[in-house]
């Protein structure tokens, strides 16, 4: 592919023109704008990566944000997201302008040392685990380029980034199926009366069923297979306490739950109350 240099922004990336649609782009990779001029016509190398400019995201426009951050910011968020096309194969690159503009405001956090605190870090460390995993990289990352140590907490909003890129899902979904499945959980504790080791198998399988239950009441999705006579006849009081946690759900979400849910959340709730009482 070939590009006309509008702006150089480093070594490593320029603001050019396609040559196949005119579009304005920004590409990156490394050394791709070495020794470059404006206006030089150039061949960015097959591993290097190009973002329209037309992009609209949830903190603005593209080429606003390419304004504000710095060229360092859209190389850190470009490497994080190669690193998740290798754990998840394909990923929505678009995701470059807000992750950057996140990763501009988290390092300035740093340097004015500023914390910030995130009570659900340890919910999407394992909630969103391979996504955590690949956001992690950001630490050594910024160690090397910037001698700064970046703390879980903001890990944990890169890791949401990563999974905005993977999914159908924009950070701000996201965020908020991290904090109904924590309050969810939280609900469970107390209708079991049980305290949830959030490292056992047991929140791993009920804390995925109910991540998936909240993106099916955000997106209007419904299982098919109705399990609510079985579990209400079977299992009363898992039965019953899957249903005051459901319309819970509602209030929170502001969303319909349907009914249909009940029974298979009441499974998993007699599942881990089982294993409980095994171990």
């Amino acid at each position: 592919m070939l590009y006309r240099i509008a702006k150089i922004l480093n070594h490593n990336s320029f603001i050019g023109i396609s040559d196949e649609n005119d579009q304005e782009c920004l590409v990156m990779g490394k050394g791709v704008a070495f020794g470059k001029k404006v206006g030089q016509t150039v061949s960015a190398a097959t591993e290097a990566k190009a973002y329209s400019l037309k992009e609209m995201t949830e903190r603005g426009d593209a080429k606003d944000i390419i304004k504000s951050v710095s060229p360092l910011c859209l190389e850190l968020a470009n490497e994080v997201l190669s690193r998740a096309e290798k754990e998840f194969e394909k990923v929505d690159r678009t995701i470059l302008f807000t992750m950057a503009d996140h990763l501009d405001f988290a390092i300035r956090r740093v340097q004015n040392g500023e914390q910030i605190s995130n009570p659900l870090t340890d919910d999407i460390r394992v909630m969103f685990y391979k996504e955590y995993k690949v956001a992690s990289c950001i630490r050594e990352l910024l160690k090397e380029k910037l001698q700064i140590e970046i703390d879980d907490h903001e890990i944990g909003y890169i890791a949401l980034h990563v999974h905005a890129a993977v999914v159908d899902e924009n950070v701000s979904q996201a965020m908020e199926i991290a904090r109904t499945v924590r309050e969810c959980i939280s609900l469970v504790e107390k209708e079991t009366g049980n305290s949830i080791d959030v490292m056992s198998l047991g929140y791993n399988r009920l804390m995925n069923h109910v991540r998936y239950m909240v993106a099916r009441a955000i997106h209007g999705e419904k299982l098919k297979m109705n399990l609510n006579e079985y579990m209400s006849v079977k299992f009363p009081g898992p039965y019953m306490a899957a249903e005051r946690i459901c319309r819970q759900m509602e209030k929170s979400l502001k969303l319909p739950v349907p009914d249909i849910e009940i029974g298979y959340l009441a499974m998993h709730l007699e599942r881990m109350l089982e294993t409980n009482v095994n171990e």
